[in-house]
């Protein structure tokens, strides 16, 4: 009968436990030592080797014959304990077995003396189900057990134990075991099953497996029923992108080539690949990027084993850390989405949208987005501005109707009658200061260059423009981002300084939002009392 491989390949030493040196070592320095616990809680994620060393642990104790802390697997008390066999060591699921009355059975049983090996081992897995009433069953016999019982609690979730537990046991933490050891790991086992598995392969399965050796021993385990195991083979069996085609995915959304990347979306979706799935391998590889992109070390070590530091330099290249940022919290939000959505594949369409447009909005603050423009602009990606009335861009006037009449004029009005005076216009607003359109301008954008923020600068070619009023430099922005950027102080003072050496002489610069022009009209009844209260003396403040 065929055996899964995360079974058939289970380590039967300590030396053998793949990434938990930390706790095999001690383990073993126990035993040689025989400074050994009443009680231990191994903890830490699924598939770690929790179960795994405890069953090492079980026969350790009891064989006849340790080499070096580990046990001999070969002498009757190892055979039997991993044949089943010896009824001494139990192995009990505390799931299904989590009541008040199993934990009062286990406790009478400790009072019984071994019948074939040296102690009586009581394996408790997932130690956190067990009820409120169970624990405290528990507390006296764990506290002070016979000396011929050794008790070994596992859990993943630490948190659901009582602090009353933990401070009666030995707590071991498991860690995630490393993306490189697993697909090492990995090749060994296939070299054992005569699988053909590329080196590609292991690292994509690695990678996928999450620190968890049991999960990567079953997806190879699934993806060696088609035979030979490459990157492609994975990708198909398990319903996951290859590392290409992530890259690929996030290129098109670098570019904002919004058609290319549903396509891309339909593909997966046709090849029964789950969208969300796909999404939160996106979330890994913006998290790769962002290491690359603003590390000034060598992380080569840090990102995962599937992509190269070369190729997530490429994918960087004209994008800027606060795009990433702005990426994964879009993505974030629409995996939230997803986990409700009657259709997932529409809402993974319309994060493909948001990704490909992004706006303002999208960033944190209005240095991220001008950090955003100027990486464009470094790496030459176009940069699309897009001006709307909201924003402060000028609308066009609508255009005219040619066989519409023409407005009417003098020459339309009605003839004046002998002795009847002309009509008076009604009295309007002042007309405002005109404005003439600097000949400098181009000339002062030129000497822009290099001497203030790429981003301003190119705000301020897209969105402004240079006019004369009342002898003054006027540069009118067309929209609030080059208002914002045109305004700062350190900015300013430079277009000052380019602006008087391209006049010959000094001259005022102001900063303008178009359609912003103030117009001061003369009040006769302000200025009458004004007029009186001078008259008495009465200090006027003009604000």
């Amino acid at each position: 009968m065929y055996q899964a491989l995360y079974r058939k390949w289970r380590p039967q030493t300590f030396a053998d436990v793949i990434g938990q040196q930390h706790v095999t070592d001690t383990l073993r320095a126990q035993l040689q030592s025989g400074r050994l616990s009443h009680a231990y809680l191994f903890t830490g994620t699924r598939g770690t080797g929790k179960t795994t060393c405890a069953k090492i642990l079980a026969r350790a104790v009891n064989c006849e014959h340790p080499v070096n802390g580990d046990p001999c697997n070969e002498c009757a008390a190892c055979r039997g304990i991993l044949d089943g066999s010896v009824l001494d060591v139990t192995e009990i699921d505390a799931a299904s077995n989590n009541g008040v009355d199993n934990i009062r059975d286990l406790r009478d049983e400790t009072r019984y003396t071994p019948a074939q090996v040296k102690k009586r081992v009581f394996i408790i897995d997932e130690v956190h189900m067990l009820s409120i009433g169970a624990f405290n069953a528990l507390l006296k016999t764990l506290e002070e057990p016979p000396e011929h019982v050794l008790f070994i609690l596992a859990t993943t979730e630490l948190h659901k134990v009582p602090a009353t537990i933990l401070s009666r046991c030995q707590r071991f933490d498991f860690r995630r075991i490393g993306a490189e050891d697993i697909a090492r790991r990995l090749l060994d086992v296939a070299a054992g099953e005569g699988i053909e598995l590329t080196e590609g392969a292991a690292r994509l399965i690695a990678r996928l497996a999450d620190g968890a050796m049991r999960d990567a021993l079953s997806m190879l385990d699934r993806a060696a029923a088609a035979g030979a195991v490459d990157e492609e083979t994975v990708t198909a069996a398990l319903g996951v992108m290859g590392q290409d085609d992530g890259v690929h995915l996030a290129e098109h959304f670098k570019t904002g080539d919004l058609a290319a990347a549903v396509t891309l979306l339909e593909e997966y979706y046709s090849a029964g690949r789950d969208l969300a799935a796909v999404f939160d391998q996106m979330l890994g590889l913006i998290r790769d990027a962002l290491l690359v992109k603003t590390s000034r070390t060598d992380v080569s070590a840090l990102i995962s084993p599937a992509y190269t530091v070369k190729t997530l330099q490429g994918l960087c290249d004209g994008l800027a850390a606060s795009t990433l940022i702005a990426w994964s919290r879009i993505i974030g939000d629409s995996l939230d989405r997803m986990r409700s959505a009657a259709n997932r594949r529409v809402e993974a369409e319309l994060c493909a949208v948001r990704l490909c447009s992004l706006g303002a909005e999208n960033y944190d603050t209005l240095g991220g987005r001008v950090e955003a423009l100027e990486e464009k602009l470094k790496n030459g990606v176009p940069v699309q501005v897009v001006q709307t009335p909201q924003s402060g861009g000028m609308t066009p006037p609508p255009p005219r109707d040619e066989d519409a009449p023409p407005p009417p004029g003098d020459e339309d009005a009605p003839p004046l009658i002998d002795g009847e005076p002309a009509p008076q216009a009604k009295p309007g607003k002042p007309a405002g200061p005109t404005l003439t359109l600097w000949p400098q301008w181009a000339r002062l954008l030129d000497a822009l260059m290099g001497k203030i923020n790429v981003g301003a600068l190119t705000n301020i070619k897209l969105g402004a423009k240079g006019a004369i009023e009342d002898g003054a430099l006027v540069i009118l922005c067309e929209d609030r981002m080059a208002y914002i950027l045109a305004h700062k102080d350190e900015t300013l003072a430079v277009i000052r300084e380019q602006a008087a050496k391209l006049n010959g002489g000094p001259i005022k610069v102001r900063v303008r939002e178009a359609g912003d022009e103030i117009i001061q009209e003369n009040n006769a009844k302000v200025d009458e009392l004004i007029g009186h209260a001078q008259e008495l003396d009465i200090e006027i403040k003009t604000l």
